[in-house]
């Protein structure tokens, strides 16, 4: 994204406030930007500089005598420069892929415990959306009887991912004719996303279809598999510690946020549409209850393909540059471990 084209001052000086404002969370006057930033120039002249500012969109102040808060076009400027230049490295205190065992359960320790990571490294509120995604297409599906009126249901992604659940069809059929329906749901829905299984699941073009007519539970709780998206959440609480949300009505409204995890979901995995970082600045959400905060997130890979995201949420003033940092090692990191984590599961032919 283009740059505004603001001058070397105004520039300077917008910097110079976001980066007190961050600093201090309190309204930044133009003599305490002249001490502690800008001395080569007075405070009139900043002065001058924060109200063209203001003008312009960049910057606010709560009342008429107080000093100048950034805006989200603030923000959203000073983020776009970031992406122009390397930002400063921080260790992100993330996974690692030595530390990450090679066994069934890896993976999902590792994502369940990475939201924590991002909360403790950051003090905001870590999240992370597990796959499978809705976009993932299919490679096969695998069903296996488990006993007298239980079944294992196994779904292999085009990257490899591999996803196992227990279900219990109804009326229960038998050991072959298990494996049967599974290679006949294979060769109707390989290389097929699972949004496009699930609306075919839910909507069959031939309501008189056998494979539907006969076993319409077995098809419906294989949809709830592949629909299956875990939202892992750390440090919520963590709001409670950023004067930003000292409004009782705002805080009460993020920690609401944060219980609807379909909202939630549908929004990271927009998020995920493009690889990478990924920052959304106040206004720019799309979740009213989300308007005060910031949502920083990058997403993670196996096999070369986006798997799903993970990042933050926090206030909107914030050390952006830190924050980013943050996230997209844990990212990387994310990424090498589950290129380590081998799924050994039995898959009958």
């Amino acid at each position: 994204m283009s740059l505004p084209n603001l001058d070397q001052r105004l520039r300077q000086v917008l910097l110079a406030v976001i980066a007190e404002y961050v600093e201090t969370a309190q309204p930044v006057g133009s003599r305490s930007i002249s001490r502690r930033h800008i001395q080569g120039l007075s405070p009139a002249t900043i002065r001058n500089a924060m109200a063209d500012l203001e003008d312009m969109g960049y910057l606010t102040h709560p009342h008429t005598s107080a000093g100048r808060v950034p805006t989200d076009r603030a923000y959203r400027f000073y983020v776009d420069a970031l992406g122009q230049v390397p930002w400063k490295a921080v260790e992100a205190g993330g996974p690692t892929a030595e530390s990450t065992a090679p066994s069934a359960d890896a993976a999902e320790r590792l994502m369940a415990g990475t939201p924590g990571l991002l909360s403790d490294g950051t003090h905001m509120t870590g999240m992370l959306l597990a796959p499978p995604l809705r976009r993932t297409a299919l490679d096969r599906i695998e069903l296996v009887g488990l006993g007298e009126d239980r079944a294992l249901a196994v779904v292999v992604t085009e990257t490899g991912w591999v996803t196992a659940r227990a279900i219990s069809p109804l009326p229960r059929p038998g050991s072959e004719e298990l494996r049967e329906i599974g290679r006949t749901l294979t060769r109707r829905y390989r290389g097929k996303t699972f949004q496009a299984i699930l609306d075919d699941v839910e909507r069959p073009a031939d309501p008189l279809d056998p494979l539907w007519t006969r076993h319409r539970s077995l098809l419906e709780q294989i949809g709830g598999l592949l629909r299956d998206r875990n939202l892992y959440i750390s440090g919520a609480i963590n709001v409670l510690d950023h004067p930003d949300f000292s409004d009782v009505g705002t805080m009460r409204g993020l920690l609401k946020a944060f219980e609807d995890k379909a909202r939630l979901v549908d929004l990271l995995t927009r998020m995920a549409e493009e690889r990478g970082v990924q920052v959304m600045i106040g206004g720019e959400n799309p979740v009213e209850e989300m308007r005060e905060c910031s949502l920083i997130t990058s997403t993670y890979t196996y096999r070369g393909q986006v798997l799903g995201v993970l990042g933050v949420v926090g206030p909107r003033r914030m050390a952006y540059g830190d924050v980013i940092s943050i996230v997209d090692e844990t990212a990387r990191l994310v990424s090498n471990s589950l290129s380590r984590v081998q799924r050994e599961l039995y898959l009958p032919g």
